[in-house]
């Protein structure tokens, strides 16, 4: 299945802003100086761990955009699992380019596939439910697009984008407006009727207000199996239900298995470790 990338100027924007902060005013001072302007080289990125892929072609942009001679094929294509030594990229061209790129292009490679490869491992280990592991807007300033970007490569689903393209009450909301029902009930005034409502809830009653005012997803903040299958039974099929607090691959299936349709994990963007993958000239 092909995973559509962000759109493209998002993409431009972030390459161009990450070579900017690596070369400055006066470029890449080391290669300029070692290496003969004239020297061509073959190199491979290769995954020293094994992981999900995601950023490849945002990778191969980087040394494009360094060097437009530079020719790069993609041998994994995003959303592809690698074992430890597997090639991802080939590179061929001028030795002084590819080293120039070779950073940028793996902070990108990297942050993207330990992203997907987080989510991924959420998504084996609940595959067995219904439930789908979604992220959240906890994501790195600027990179958001290409972080949720990842958690599809990783067979995740992407929560809302930002504050614009949905309504997500939550406890400060609540805590603002006067109570659960005073804050869906303004919300319910004053969004248009193409916008979804959730609300989140930290128990049963408050989920039963919830369900009174016809919120359109509850998130189920903080509660264990035994709460979350209580709160799916109440549920019953009349809203959208997600599950949230210290979702990992071990407390996950658990969870899941309460019947929640959603278990949003914040850590899979903004705390994901890198995948570790390195550039070597052959």
């Amino acid at each position: 299945m092909t995973i559509a990338l962000p759109p493209q100027g998002g993409i431009d924007d972030a390459i161009r802003r990450a070579l900017a902060e690596d070369l400055g005013d006066a470029g890449d001072l080391t290669s300029v100086a070692i290496i003969p302007a004239a020297n061509q080289a073959r190199a491979v990125i290769a995954a020293r761990k094994a992981g999900v892929i995601a950023g490849a072609p945002i990778a191969a942009q980087v040394f494009r955009e360094i060097d437009p001679n530079v020719q790069v094929t993609i041998r994994v294509a995003d959303g592809g699992r690698v074992a430890p030594g597997a090639v991802v990229l080939e590179l061929a061209g001028s030795a002084r380019s590819i080293t120039t790129a070779e950073r940028v292009a793996l902070n990108f490679l990297g942050h993207l596939s330990g992203v997907a490869t987080a989510t991924a491992e959420i998504a084996d280990a609940i595959k067995h439910t219904k439930g789908r592991v979604c992220c959240t807007r906890k994501t790195t300033p600027g990179l958001r697009a290409l972080e949720k970007y990842a958690v599809r490569c990783g067979g995740g689903l992407n929560h809302r984008f930002g504050l614009y393209d949905a309504i997500l009450i939550k406890d400060n909301h609540i805590a603002a407006a006067g109570g659960v029902a005073q804050a869906i009930r303004a919300a319910r005034k004053n969004a248009g009727h193409m916008v979804k409502i959730e609300v989140e809830v930290d128990t049963l009653d408050q989920l039963d207000v919830a369900l009174g005012e016809k919120a359109d997803v509850v998130l189920l903040d903080n509660m264990g199996p035994d709460v979350l299958r209580e709160a799916v039974r109440r549920v019953d099929g009349r809203a959208i239900t997600e599950a949230s607090g210290s979702i990992t691959k071990a407390t996950a299936p658990a969870l899941a298995e309460a019947g929640v349709d959603l278990l949003s994990a914040g850590w899979i963007t903004h705390s994901a470790a890198c995948l570790d993958l390195g550039l070597d000239f052959l």
